[in-house]
């Protein structure tokens, strides 16, 4: 049986050309989650107002990946350090979140999250935040698989282009054949 997890890790462009990758994961959905707006738009998210942040929604059949080893890629495919910011994109839509949909994510994510700040990877200390999931809103659709249709802008050189090349050396293993 599937289940469902949701990661805020800046753009969600970047998050989602990364995670639909895997062996394991059967969907990934751009959207928005925890904020107080129904229905945001993306425009309204930009502004920072809603609370919302551009999260991906990941189906995952727990047979072939973990959650832990979604943790794992997450930890690696952004900076956790860095408050309401992803490089140069700026705003509490773009926190560092885990959004746990049951009692054993959230117990696994807390697990993961000690384990990094004990092994001290990072300089800084980590802002993730874990909390509960919420009402999910998906994206409009031009932003479902924008790195796959619009590689060649210049934000995805740029920015996209080189999470994912990161992100493939380190996960080779791990990527759909």
């Amino acid at each position: 049986m599937n289940e469902i997890t949701t990661f805020g890790a800046g753009c969600f462009w970047c998050v989602e050309a990364v995670f639909k990758e895997l062996t394991g994961v059967e969907k990934v959905i751009p959207g928005y989650m925890g904020g107080q707006k129904e229905n945001p738009t993306y425009e309204e998210v930009c502004t920072g107002e809603t609370g919302h942040a551009e999260v991906l929604q990941i189906t995952f059949n727990p047979q072939i990946i973990s959650f832990s080893e979604l943790l794992e890629v997450f930890w690696q495919i952004h900076d956790p350090t860095t408050l309401n910011r992803q490089g140069n994109d700026i705003g509490t839509q773009y926190r560092s979140v885990i959004f746990y949909h049951s009692d054993e994510q959230f117990e696994e994510a807390t697990r993961s999250l000690k384990i990094l700040e004990t092994v001290g990877i990072y300089d800084q200390p980590v802002v993730t935040g874990i909390q509960p999931a919420t009402a999910f809103y998906p994206a409009e659709q031009y932003h479902h698989d924008y790195f796959a249709l619009n590689g060649t802008q210049p934000y995805c050189q740029m920015v996209v282009r080189p999470k994912v090349e990161k992100f493939k050396k380190l996960f080779n293993h791990k990527l759909k054949r």
